[in-house]
């Protein structure tokens, strides 16, 4: 009889087939075999309990009765999902479908999917831990309610197609509250006095009359002007010269929320396309050593690593960069992350051998380009500080002192492992009391700049700060967020639509425990707490939805309907009634003033939308006629007016420009953040 291994991914399934004997078969639940229905609450309240009602989804139906045969073979069946609470979860309701006892089957768990990591699982089994199974369930159920509950009281009092959610809600606010700051701002004004010295040394007045001159102490133009006509007057010297040595220690290894804030800035990918990618590598790629994960799991808030992992980043350090580089000692972090997970690992490379370089010939572009900045933040990570010496001088008049700064690189240390450094800004040699020409002086007029909006890195670091979510939690918040049309991104800048305002407002003043960060933070303590077996799930269940059940039933009274109606004039043709237009969540729509009473509705007609935009001096290439901007649920495109005698469409621009190699039109599109021309036809592209 053979062994059976259960995990959640094929991909993973595949991998570990690769490490295993004929003596296993290894199958992939693909995800959840139970949950919570789709078309009903799904959670029985009994004499104060909280009973959910798990469902195996039609989907999954197959996939269970596979597992089922199998089991029913095997002479020893082991859950190998994730290990987090997901994964318990997952393992237990794996488990519960194929009717066993989840607490008779053993568990193995792996941070990396290795032959030696999953042979070392397989002789190391423990039992499913129920209390993070009791975590997982109490945060489903606790979003299930928010939910169920919230969601139908948004549609009815505002619009139909809106949803509320425990972190999901309190995350739209922080996006929300930094929207009105910016819009709240006032500029204030405030001026710099920027002198040019000798060899081009830039310099800012940072003293004047024996006064300390900070960012904002010149507030006003006439006061710039004087001190910048008195300082032109004047002969300036070298009044001092400082020196220091500065140190710059490395970063520890990334953990879920800083791999996210990095590959958003360095390589411009999505916190989703992230995970994705990160999944790819840490389930199974092709290496010079077979099919097998290259990172350990990357969901994780621990920054700790396995000290097998740092002795070999330590000798790979020591043969290919030098004794210099390498530290008298191994370094080890601890995560700031509230309830942190330590016993899991940060997110590194699983074989120090298998270098970007190597990867190169294995891994797709976007994989290569997330890999690297995995194994090089690993490897920077146990290597020596980089060694700077900051440089200031201070030029000095009867009036005045002006300050210049510098940076030289003495030694690279961890530096070296990324190929670059910071490029030195050096200042000139020059001597204590030496005279010094003012080459140009300028009183320049600045304004106070409004809070920045969040990007979607800077709002998980946000969210990370406050402790809302958990790893798993972070892109799936923002993917909502949008899917919902409470936000757009533009240009990496995450703004929120007009309806976040009304549903935030609307939910602060009525459910402000849902939108409180600190509120969700403490929630994901207690959940932390009951992985630990220190808190009750049920008891946390019951102080959430009794007063949360309160604040809803009297929302249904006292809110008052936000919904904008603008009557037509019209009368509708079933009741009599007045005819409305009304917003819905794919625009407007006429309806009924007596719904839901009466449920007559009807499209706008065509006079209503926007009069299509002409693309100027662009001809269609089919047939000679204008070219329009339309727009559908992807978004904006571009096709003939001549629509639909003519079927001419373009994602992208359409220009007047032809194409020198076959004469085609040629349109303008993005390519690695830099503009060109590509041709509609042979694809030849050219600088914009």
């Amino acid at each position: 009889m053979k062994n059976l291994i259960i995990v959640e991914s094929p991909t993973k399934a595949r991998t570990i087939k690769n490490f295993l004997g004929k003596n296993y078969s290894v199958i992939a639940s693909k995800g959840h075999v139970r949950d919570l229905p789709k078309s009903s609450f799904g959670i029985k309240i009994e004499d104060g309990k909280f009973i959910p009602e798990y469902r195996t989804p039609r989907d999954h139906s197959k996939i269970v009765k596979e597992i089922k045969d199998l089991a029913k073979k095997a002479e020893t069946i082991y859950i190998a999902t994730d290990e987090d609470r997901e994964g318990e979860a997952i393992g237990f309701h794996i488990a519960t479908a194929i009717k066993k006892n989840p607490a008779d089957l053993p568990r193995i768990v792996f941070h990396e999917i290795t032959k030696t990591a999953i042979q070392n699982a397989l002789d190391n089994p423990r039992k499913l831990d129920f209390s993070s199974i009791d975590a997982q369930q109490t945060r489903r159920l606790l979003d299930r309610i928010v939910g169920y509950k919230l969601s139908p009281l948004l549609a009815s009092k505002v619009q139909r197609g809106l949803s509320a959610g425990r972190v999901q809600s309190s995350s739209l606010k922080i996006i929300v509250d930094r929207e009105k700051e910016i819009r709240a701002f006032k500029p204030v004004e405030f001026w710099s006095i920027d002198a040019l010295f000798d060899k081009n040394i830039e310099s800012t007045l940072v003293e004047f009359d024996g006064d300390k001159i900070s960012k904002m102490t010149i507030s006003q133009g006439d006061r710039a002007k004087e001190i910048e006509s008195r300082l032109k007057k004047e002969s300036f010297k070298v009044g001092k010269i400082e020196r220091k040595e500065r140190k710059s220690s490395p970063s520890p290894s990334f953990m879920t929320s800083t791999l996210q804030q990095s590959a958003s800035s360095a390589l411009g990918f999505s916190p989703k396309r992230t995970m994705m990618l990160a999944q790819t590598l840490y389930e199974g790629v092709k290496t010079d050593k077979g099919t097998m994960g290259v990172i350990t799991y990357m969901r994780t808030d621990s920054l700790n690593v396995a000290k097998e992992a740092i002795e070999k980043a330590r000798e790979h350090i020591l043969s290919s960069y030098g004794e210099k580089y390498l530290p008298a000692k191994p370094k080890y972090y601890k995560s700031k992350s509230k309830g942190a997970q330590e016993a899991h690992e940060a997110i590194r490379p699983t074989i120090v051998d298998f270098t970007p370089q190597k990867a190169k010939q294995y891994l797709k572009p976007d994989e290569l380009k997330l890999y690297a900045l995995i194994y090089n933040r690993f490897l920077a990570s146990q290597m020596n500080s980089a060694v700077f010496e900051s440089q200031s001088l201070i030029f000095e008049s009867r009036s005045g002192k002006f300050k210049a700064s510098g940076r030289k690189l003495l030694f690279d240390g961890y530096y070296r492992v990324y190929g670059a450094s910071d490029k030195d800004k050096l200042l000139p040699d020059l001597e204590l009391d030496q005279e010094v020409e003012l080459s140009k002086l300028d009183a320049n007029q600045h304004f106070t700049e409004p809070p920045s909006r969040y990007s979607e890195a800077s709002l998980i670091k946000k969210l990370e700060s406050l402790g809302i979510g958990r790893p798993s939690t972070y892109a799936p918040t923002v993917s909502t967020l949008v899917a919902r049309q409470y936000i757009t991104i533009e240009k990496k800048q995450i703004i929120p639509t007009e309806i976040a305002f009304t549903v935030i407002d609307l939910l602060e003043k009525n459910f402000p425990k849902v939108v409180d960060s600190s509120f969700t933070s403490e929630m994901e303590e207690i959940l932390d707490l009951i992985a630990e077996d220190k808190a009750d799930w049920q008891k946390t269940l019951s102080d959430f939805y009794t007063p949360f059940m309160k604040s809803i039933e009297e929302g249904k009274k006292n809110i008052k309907s936000l919904k904008v109606v603008v009557p037509t004039g019209e009368k509708c043709p079933e009741c009599g009634e007045e005819l409305v237009k009304r917003k819905g969540r794919y625009g407007e729509f006429i309806s009924c003033s007596a719904f839901p009473k009466c449920k007559y509705t009807k499209n706008l007609g065509k006079t209503e939308k926007k009069a299509a935009v002409i693309v100027e001096g662009v001809k269609c290439p089919d047939c000679g006629g204008d070219i329009v901007e339309r727009f559908s649920r992807r978004g904006k495109f571009y096709g003939c007016a001549n629509y639909p005698k003519c079927k001419f469409v373009s994602t992208y621009q359409p220009t007047n420009k032809k194409c020198p190699e076959c004469g085609e039109m040629m349109v303008t599109r993005e390519l690695r953040k830099k503009q060109i021309f590509e041709c509609t036809k042979c694809k030849l592209k050219e600088d914009a």
